[in-house]
């Protein structure tokens, strides 16, 4: 009898573990992908740290890319706006889609995202999205992209990084339409985003892998 009622003294604190475990907010891809394995690099070695040469970077491609800030439509009721900057490098644009697709696949229930990513960063994006489409939560309001830039180009590989404000993005359930309690941290406050892209044999440059940013991004 004293062994049960041990027991059952415990459960509603065992009970109230696994539900603060269960209501944990998703970390980002990249804080994800850096539990559970070391930081990943660009292929072939490791990239400098000063700005990529006009000979490194890779050529452009037939389509034009803005400049200045544009504002596009995500899904219903969700839109982000991005920070071009002048002459961008084409590269840019892998961030920028991954950024509005992942971002639509959570808003409009889908299993995933995948476009120009290799298998990890494949994985890596719809084991996040899936975070949210599971828990039948979705993402309203209005992101930023700024800061944008080719850190680095080393032979087939380079590294893309830019800043994410999505202070103005609200996290709300499916089913009541309400603000979802206790949201993500990287709501409050910008973060640095940072890829990992790898140019295949067919010269076709796709995402290798989220990675850790360092840089410090201000509103």
């Amino acid at each position: 009898m004293r062994r049960a009622a041990i027991v059952l003294g415990l459960l509603p604190a065992l009970l109230a573990a696994a539900a603060c475990g269960a209501e944990q907010p998703p970390d980002r891809p990249a804080e994800a992908a850096a539990a559970q394995s070391a930081p990943v690099s660009p292929p072939e070695e490791s990239p400098p740290e000063e700005t990529p040469s006009a000979e490194s970077t890779p050529e452009s491609t037939s389509e034009e890319l803005p400049s200045g800030p544009r504002t596009v439509r995500v899904a219903d009721g969700l839109r982000a706006r991005i920070d071009w900057p002048a002459d961008p490098d084409p590269l840019l644009k892998l961030m920028v889609d991954q950024y509005v697709g992942t971002r639509r696949a959570i808003a409009e229930r889908e299993r995933g995202y995948g476009h120009n990513m290799e298998m990890d960063a494949e994985i890596q994006a719809t084991e996040w999205i899936r975070e949210f489409v599971d828990k039948g939560q979705t993402m309203r309001g209005l992101g930023r992209v700024y800061n944008l830039k080719v850190a680095s180009v080393v032979g087939k590989g380079a590294q893309i990084n830019a800043c994410v404000d999505e202070t103005g993005i609200r996290l709300v359930s499916e089913s009541t339409g309400k603000a979802v309690p206790r949201p993500p941290a990287w709501l409050g406050a910008p973060y640095g985003e940072s890829v990992i892209a790898h140019r295949g044999d067919d010269g076709v440059w796709r995402i290798r892998s989220y990675a850790e940013s360092n840089e410090r991004c201000t509103r």
